[in-house]
């Protein structure tokens, strides 16, 4: 299970952080590493912190965009310090370790952290099912994109063997990120449709509409009766 989740640096701008995550991971069973839009490339000093884990270098995917890297993936959990002025579904390191591992039986997982600068931005986190805080010094709560990895690969490593296996009758379906995404879509064409927000300046109607289908965290069949529900809609506004 450990090797269907993924580990996903957004924008990093270090090629220390790459093999530092990448030893990281290795560690903790982990192979996985993906990289959004980097603004560097695996080099030679990522290969000597990597120290012997070279081969998930060798093997990590570098794509343009975070859909690309989650599209097919049914719970994605974002890496965050930052405080939101929209709050997101919380989890601790401990708890995140044990969803993604109930999870990650059904369909890949991926696990978001940001660029060395600013993190994850807004809209990234909201691409997230959860986020999850590392506890920290509060004077001194700074942790490069590697120590992060470290942790929560850590948690993941530790939770793997306490993980009862479930009967595959108890599995949820959930739908992936690419299904949801285009439940919003279709939400925001709606919504202009009946006048509720205007085109390009609906403000915090559809985060907070995101954020609200994200706390719910629909499963494939109410997913699928949202969206007949949206298109029943259609159909009346069309015929009036």
């Amino acid at each position: 299970m450990l090797q269907s989740i993924r580990i996903v640096l957004v924008e990093p701008s270090h090629p220390g952080n790459i093999g530092a995550t990448a030893r990281a991971m290795k560690t903790m069973g982990l192979a996985s590493l993906l990289l959004v839009n980097p603004q560097v490339r695996p080099d030679a000093q990522s290969i000597a912190l990597a120290a012997g884990a070279s081969d998930v270098l060798d093997t990590l995917t570098i794509v343009d965009s975070l859909a690309e890297a989650i599209g097919d993936c049914g719970l994605v959990v974002g890496l965050s310090n930052r405080l939101r002025t929209l709050a997101w579904p919380a989890l601790t390191p401990r708890q995140g370790a044990e969803v993604v591992l109930q999870e990650v039986r059904q369909y890949p997982v991926a696990l978001l952290f940001g660029c060395e600068r600013n993190g994850l931005s807004n809209a990234a986190l909201q691409q997230c099912h959860y986020q999850i805080t590392i506890p920290a010094n509060p004077d001194y709560s700074s942790l490069n994109v590697a120590m992060a990895v470290q942790i929560i690969t850590y948690e993941l490593y530790s939770a793997y063997g306490e993980q009862p296996t479930p009967a595959v009758d108890d599995l949820t379906e959930y739908p992936s990120v690419a299904a949801l995404d285009d439940f919003y879509r279709h939400l925001a064409r709606v919504l202009e449709k009946i006048g509720f927000i205007r085109p390009q300046g609906s403000g915090q109607v559809l985060p907070q509409c995101r954020r609200l289908f994200t706390r719910a965290r629909l499963e494939e069949g109410e997913l699928r009766l949202w969206r007949g529900i949206l298109t029943a809609i259609e159909k009346r506004s069309r015929s009036t």
